[in-house]
């Protein structure tokens, strides 16, 4: 059948691109398909409470270039498992499915876009279970995604990070300062790595791969020697020493989301390098500096091709899909193939073979 109404959402936590998509979504879907388009905000928070708003070819024409989501989003919001307080401050969940379904009824909906990262397209595949249809969109700055070659928003968070650690290497090499820049992946160390190595990093330590302290101390006394008296560490936030675990905040709000929320890496290194180095360590923590802001190009042309490729998809009735890149090409893969998967660094990958070839130090070699 024809589309008429299709709905989006954008799930998880933000990044730049969201805006590329939501606008590929809705002009495709009015230009080509000439289907009304209702954006669910807040993430499935809009699908579950009925929150929603009109996407037209006008209100979306200038969100190209723009940081964030005008539709908004939240990763907090799991319908099966709805955590909220109660009137006496308790945590309290509920299974907010049924509702949620009603909604996409109600709004008589021929699908819904789904625009996530592991989490949340795995919820959309549960829906897709439940009967219905949906088709996913890959975002995540983590890039932790199987299935397609790089997320929308990675390359921005990766140019982020990589502008930063630029400014880093001309303050510690004035000052002979041992430089710690952390940066987000919790469970995947691909920002680290690849703006790590764009950077110019001395060391990189990322989750997969448990740092020795000792190999990390060892590299920024064999610079020391060799007439470099400084260091450039970039380490990711879910990285940890042998034998030791994640630093993670712990926080009232956290409690809703039902994860730890991690940070602080960059510091407990940086108290156990000052124990050991008679040089200044300063720690830079760019937290959600590398979620904001215009996109690069090459998210928004990959946000764009992803949409258009989404609503493609929905006119042909391939429901229960993720569209992925699959260089050069775009492509569908099935949702049940990836839901709740999230891919690591492979501890023998090329990208760790060729920091280590370089000279930089991963934690796990003397050099």
């Amino acid at each position: 059948m024809p589309l008429k109404r299709v709905g989006i959402l954008t799930g998880g936590g933000d990044c730049s691109g969201l805006n590329a998509v939501i606008r590929a979504v809705t002009r495709t879907a009015i230009i080509q398909y000439k289907a009304k388009v209702i954006g669910l905000e807040n993430g499935f928070d809009g699908l579950v409470f009925g929150r929603t708003m009109g996407l037209t070819t006008r209100n979306t024409r200038d969100i190209l270039t723009l940081g964030g989501t005008i539709l908004g989003t939240t990763n907090k919001g799991n319908p099966f498992a709805y955590r909220e307080f109660n009137d006496q401050g308790e945590i309290v969940v509920r299974d907010l499915s049924d509702q949620a379904m009603k909604t996409f009824r109600d709004l008589e909906l021929d699908c819904l876009f789904v625009v996530g990262g592991e989490g949340t397209l795995e919820l959309a595949h549960k829906f897709q279970l439940m009967g219905m249809p949906v088709v996913g969109i890959p975002k995540t700055i983590d890039n932790d995604l199987f299935g397609t070659d790089y997320t929308f928003g990675f390359q921005t968070a990766v140019q982020v990070a990589c502008d930063a650690m630029d400014r880093l290497q001309t303050t510690g090499r004035s000052h002979d300062r041992v430089m710690i820049l952390e940066v987000m992946g919790r469970y995947a160390g691909w920002i680290a790595l690849e703006a790590g190595l764009a950077g110019g990093a001395h060391i990189i330590l990322i989750p997969e791969i448990p740092y020795n302290l000792d190999y990390v101390v060892t590299k920024i006394q064999h610079r020391i020697r060799g007439g470099s008296p400084f260091s450039i560490i970039m380490v990711a936030e879910g990285a940890c020493e042998q034998g030791g675990q994640r630093i993670s905040q712990g926080t009232a709000d956290n409690r809703l989301q039902g994860v730890e929320q991690l940070g602080g890496i960059g510091f407990h290194l940086a108290a156990q390098i000052r124990e050991r180095i008679p040089l200044e360590v300063r720690t830079t923590v760019l937290g959600h500096i590398q979620r904001g802001g215009s996109p690069t190009s090459f998210d928004r042309v990959l946000g764009t091709r992803l949409g258009v490729a989404a609503v493609d998809a929905a006119a042909r009735g391939e429901f229960g899909t993720m569209v992925a890149l699959k260089t050069p090409d775009i492509i569908l893969v099935p949702l049940g193939e990836l839901a709740g998967l999230c891919r690591t660094v492979p501890v023998d990958h090329q990208l760790l073979r060729a920091a280590e070839a370089t000279g930089v130090n991963l934690g796990r070699g003397a050099m």
